[in-house]
């Protein structure tokens, strides 16, 4: 993968990860009467997503390698 390429994917990634984060983190905060901190709850949930995306990426990558030995 060409590093624009992994660039634009991970931009990706990050944007829809806060998107649903406030989405979800909105309607939790209804749900269980908690306080709603949007900032927090958006860089959160694009870490968490960005780590989880990249780290799949990571394994199946080393996965190929493998398959072809």
């Amino acid at each position: 993968m060409t590093r624009m390429k992994w660039l634009e994917a991970n931009i990706v990634v990050i944007i829809w990860s806060v998107i649903f984060g406030e989405v979800i983190g909105y309607v939790g905060q209804s749900l269980e009467q908690m306080p709603y901190k949007p900032m927090q709850l958006g860089v959160t949930m694009a870490i968490v997503a960005l780590i989880a995306v990249n780290g799949i990426a990571l394994l199946a990558r080393s996965d190929k390698k493998s398959a072809k030995n």
